[in-house]
Formats: structure tokens, C-alpha cells, sequence
């Protein structure tokens, strides 16, 4: 048997419950893994709450990330991965589980050096923030890479990522302790805006030029603002919609200045670029061993806690990455 979560209603994440589920066959191509850790993403309380883009058909077990060890191999898996394999796996749902089924090609080994609970809130917000400001931006050493939002799960990474790419990072978050947070993490300015005007002090810290790009996971008037200090010929990444609300682009400013709005959905590169995607696992694994990324785990909780981690996500509270233990 599986000690899961269970989505039996579309709702809010109280409604979730602890179940204990049959054990999934392991067909060809696939594995079975015994989770360690799962992480939570904002996504997580979109999908339960039916608003997500992807709705499974209820009942369902949430959940996209999770890493544990591989406890046993279907057939015709080419021997990519080995009995006792440390990894991490990317999947559409069910990774808030003591034991997941997956195919081979979403799972990839972690480092030696990377324990579980860092490895299960690692690949989506390492490999989004890599991705967009690599394959869509195209982010240049020196160039200057403006990131909302820079104390949460997301925004951290590109803080971080953007700092290996060799950008000057400007930080913006809602308090100045977390704004410290993303100054911990290598950020060389930072806009509180909560009492700043964010378009203002963009222009004031790069000398009237404006971003070169923007990363932002938060959407609303956060969104509207970097359309007016993006620079010429600037790239705005479009992450997610945290703020809740999702605006509105008036056409005319990306015109008269050259700008590019792109979209960003790091789940359909697994699907459409997997090499891609595994590339950029290798490189951000490199430069975690070389300390250059320091994943931030705030807060874990056990499976029956799940309400608890999703609701600091909801609410905008969380602080780097939350993630779900098993007990293991």
C-alpha cells in the first residue's frame, strides 16, 4: 500500500486527505521510487483548486517534484538508472506519496553531495529559472536581469542563476527582510515595493536604461510596472501569476521599444526538448557542487501537514522552497 495524499473535491488544501492507496505496477520504461521528499509549488493549489491548466480526473494525488531512491526497474528502462539510484523526478501529478511509479525519462540522478530534501524542491524552480533566462531570454553576462518576487521558491533560483550567467541582479520583494534574503543570495540591489515605486527605482539604479530582463513570477500590477522600466530591445519572462491576477500586455509599449513578453512553462521543455532539459540539470548540478547555488529549504512538513505547506504558498508567505517529508 501507498500513504498518500488524496484530492477527492476541487478546493481549498484543508480539503485534502491522507489515504492509503493500492502500489501502482511498474510497467516498461518505467520505475518505482520510494519518496524521500516532495516539493510543493504554487501550481500545487491551482491543480487542487481546479484553476491549473492541466485538470485530472478526481480522485487524484497532487504533487510535481519529489526525490527518493529507485526501488524497483520495469522492463525495457536501457538501463539508464540502477536499483538503489539517488534521484529526483519531474511528474504531472501524484509525487505527495511515500511511493511513486514514473517513466524513466522523467527522472534524473542527483549528486552525492545533494540530500533529498534539497533534491525535491530542486527541478522545477532551478530548472525554470535556468531555462527561461537561458533558452528564452537569452540573458548576457553584464547585462542587467531584474527578478520579482526574489524571496520566494522561484525567484530566489533566478537570483541565484542570473548571478552564475554573470547579469547584475536587481531584487524586488514586498519587506526588507526579504530582501536580505535575496541579498544572501547574491542580489545586488535591492526594491522593497512595498514602500518603492518599482519603475522609478529601476531607471534610478541603471542610470535611466532600464532592465535588459525581467523575471517575473507574480504577474498584476508587478507586471505593468516592468513594461515601463524594461530597456530597448528588453525581454520580460512571463513565469507565473502569483499576485492572482493575469494582465493585460498593451501592445503599443512593446512596439515603440522593441520589447519582447514571453512566456515561459518549464513542464512542456520536459516534454518537447527533454536533451534540453537534462543539459540544463547537468550545468546547474555543476554549479551546485562548485557552491554557486544554495538551495533554501524554509519549512518541511510531514505528508498529513500538506494544508499547512500549501496555505504559505497561497498566501504568499513562504520563503524559498517548502517541502513535504515521508518519514523515510
Amino acid at each position: 500500500m501507498v500513504r498518500a495524499v488524496v484530492c477527492r473535491d476541487r478546493g481549498e488544501p484543508e480539503s485534502l486527505v491522507i489515504s492509503d492507496l493500492p502500489s501502482a505496477p511498474v510497467g516498461p520504461g518505467q520505475v518505482r521510487i520510494a519518496v524521500h521528499a516532495a516539493g510543493i509549488n504554487f501550481a500545487d493549489t491551482l491543480i487542487v483548486a481546479g484553476t491549473y491548466q492541466e485538470r485530472p480526473a478526481l480522485p487524484f494525488v497532487p504533487g510535481f517534484e519529489l526525490a527518493g531512491v529507485v526501488s524497483e526497474i520495469g522492463q525495457d528502462q536501457r538501463l539508464r538508472l540502477r536499483l538503489g539510484d539517488r534521484v529526483m523526478a519531474v511528474i504531472g501529478h501524484g509525487a505527495f506519496a511515500d511511493e511513486v511509479v514514473v517513466d524513466v525519462r522523467d527522472v534524473y540522478p542527483i549528486p552525492d553531495s545533494m540530500d533529498f530534501v534539497t533534491a525535491a524542491g530542486f527541478a522545477i524552480a532551478y530548472g525554470t529559472a535556468h531555462l527561461a533566462l537561458v533558452a528564452q531570454a537569452r540573458l548576457r553576462s553584464g547585462e542587467v536581469l531584474v527578478v520579482h518576487g526574489a524571496a520566494g521558491g522561484v525567484g530566489l533560483t533566478a537570483v541565484e542563476v542570473g548571478k552564475a550567467l554573470g547579469a547584475t541582479v536587481i531584487a524586488t520583494a514586498s519587506t526588507p527582510e526579504r530582501l536580505a534574503i535575496a541579498a544572501g543570495r547574491g542580489a545586488d540591489f535591492g526594491i522593497d515595493y512595498g514602500r518603492e515605486d518599482v519603475k522609478t527605482r529601476v531607471r534610478e539604479l541603471t542610470a535611466g536604461r532600464g532592465a535588459d530582463v525581467i523575471y517575473d513570477p507574480i504577474g498584476g500590477e508587478i507586471f505593468e510596472a516592468s513594461l515601463r522600466c524594461t530597456a530597448w530591445g528588453g525581454r520580460i519572462l512571463i513565469v507565473g501569476f502569483a499576485g492572482g491576477r493575469v494582465p493585460q500586455i498593451p501592445a503599443n509599449l512593446l512596439l515603440v521599444k522593441n520589447i519582447s513578453a514571453v512566456g515561459f512553462y518549464w513542464g512542456s521543455y520536459q516534454r518537447h526538448a527533454p536533451d534540453l532539459v537534462a543539459g540544463s540539470f547537468r550545468r546547474l548540478f555543476d554549479w551546485y557542487e562548485k557552491g554557486q547555488l544554495r538551495p533554501l529549504v524554509s519549512q518541511h512538513f510531514d505528508l498529513a501537514s500538506v494544508a499547512e505547506g500549501l496555505r504559505l504558498l497561497k498566501e504568499r508567505q513562504a520563503t524559498g522552497k517548502v517541502v513535504l517529508t515521508t518519514g523515510r
